[in-house]
């Protein structure tokens, strides 16, 4: 008998724990150990596992109506979930198109900016380009692929796919300028109307970002006047701005939308993992009320689709998810102990690798370094940040690496982001191991390093 199994996994030759049961902000090994959940799985589990409530909401609707294909029929969980995040949402983004995760929502969104001036302006509107960042991620299909801008996830895949522009992120620790904030004059966001210009306005449909960089630079906060700018420049030349929030909606830095820091209202949000918080695959986008009733009063038919839109157990675990948050002022406790957890995480600087300290919330990074002087990265093959990773999870923690932010293939990050519902003593203890952890994998690199410079 193959007592290999036969699920594919994402990585053949990566050693995987086996999970076992969940329980809050933990997380349960088939030996009995447990984890702490530092990063919410994906920044996924907002409310932190197994809540009784989101489960009995999610068991209460299958018993119900588990499937209704929204090609035949409306049905009252979805309407009732399309309400509650109405109810968040900035400005009149108070349409909601509900998919099944982030890839598909991006793709959503970008679908939905095309179709809107088709819609806006008849079939042979131009605008069809869609200007993003390097450095960022905005899903596994090869759609959004070709809108990201991180090259380890694409670059094998590039010949497949449709090349859309790109545009530096607002990358301080390392400025793609090579300028200081703020004599910089935000370069990096008036970058948006040179590209534009050079583009040509007729032919661009939205600027596409997330307003807090995920995982491929590990928490990378804007400065303040960043949205405020790129919205502007939008409005200006009749581009749409959509706001991936895949990773920071919900919730996660301290405010219903990441944009809401900033008063911004974006024309498009998509957002996924916060949703359901990791009970049942979803995402969605939310619209303004301009973009919607252009289809609505046009050809009536979003030309766009999945078996799963708008399906009633996902919509069910979204209620049951912003009930629970809303309930819990779970919102307000991601703000408080946010500040506690840079606050923590601010000493973690002195460890020799420590390169930056940066976040927003509950969505906090690192980036290491072989040397703080030059901010020189890792060799890649060094593993730095997998090196950080094995030795948390020694320790009972779990974070959330990745790298190659630095020129598309060197540099390392991580990011720490516990669910919603975490508490200041074990923001302490996170912080505590993560400090153990880092430093003893400093030792092990530095070591390491000096070795291959003999």
């Amino acid at each position: 008998m193959n007592r290999k199994g036969h699920a594919f996994p994402r990585d053949f030759k990566a050693k995987m724990l086996k999970a076992a049961r969940s329980e809050g902000i933990y997380i349960y090994d088939d030996t009995g150990k447990r984890y702490i959940d530092g990063c919410s799985g994906a920044l996924i589990s907002g409310v932190g596992h197994c809540i009784p409530e989101v489960v009995e909401a999610i068991h209460k609707q299958m018993q119900m109506l588990n499937f209704a294909h929204p090609s035949c029929w409306r049905n009252p969980a979805t309407e009732e979930a399309a309400e509650a995040i109405a109810e968040i949402t900035p400005g009149d983004l108070n349409y909601v198109w509900f998919v099944s995760g982030g890839s598909e929502a991006i793709e959503s969104a970008v679908k939905m900016a095309r179709q809107y001036f088709i819609e806006r302006d008849g079939s042979g509107s131009s605008k069809h380009l869609i200007v993003a960042r390097w450095h960022s991620y905005h899903g596994a299909t090869l759609g959004t692929m070709a809108i990201g801008g991180n090259m380890a996830r694409r670059r094998i895949f590039a010949p497949m796919f449709k090349e859309h522009p790109k545009i530096p992120p607002h990358y301080c620790y390392r400025c793609p300028y090579g300028l200081e904030y703020p004599s910089c004059d935000l370069r990096c966001a008036n970058e948006l109307e040179n590209t534009i210009r050079r583009i040509g306005a007729d032919n661009v449909a939205a600027f596409l970002a997330e307003p807090v960089v995920g995982s491929t630079v590990g928490a990378l906060v804007p400065p303040d006047e960043y949205w405020p700018l790129v919205r502007e420049t939008c409005s200006r030349y009749d581009v749409l701005l959509i706001a991936d929030e895949i990773m920071t909606g919900i919730g996660r830095t301290g405010k219903a939308f990441c944009v809401d820091h900033w008063n911004v209202v974006p024309d498009i949000i998509a957002s996924a993992k916060g949703m359901a918080a990791g009970y049942i695959p979803t995402g969605g986008i939310f619209v303004r009320e301009t973009i919607a009733e252009a289809i609505k009063n046009g050809s009536g038919h979003f030309l766009h689709g999945y078996t799963y839109n708008a399906n009633p157990v996902s919509a069910a675990a979204v209620s049951a998810v912003l009930r629970y948050i809303k309930k819990n002022n779970l919102i307000e406790n991601a703000l408080v102990q946010g500040e506690l957890l840079g606050e923590e995480m601010a000493r973690l600087k002195t460890i020799p690798i420590v390169g930056d300290v940066r976040g927003k919330g509950l969505m906090r990074g690192i980036e290491f370094v072989a040397d703080k002087k030059t901010r020189k990265p890792f060799s890649r093959s060094m593993g730095a940040s997998a090196a950080v990773t094995a030795e948390s999870m020694k320790r009972g923690l779990v974070v959330y690496p990745s790298g190659g932010m630095v020129n598309g293939v060197e540099g390392d990050n991580l990011l720490v982001a516990p669910p919603l519902i975490v508490n200041g003593d074990q923001i302490r203890e996170i912080v505590s191991i993560l400090e153990e952890s880092i430093t003893a994998a400093s030792d092990a690199l530095l070591k390491r390093l000096q070795q291959t410079l003999k």
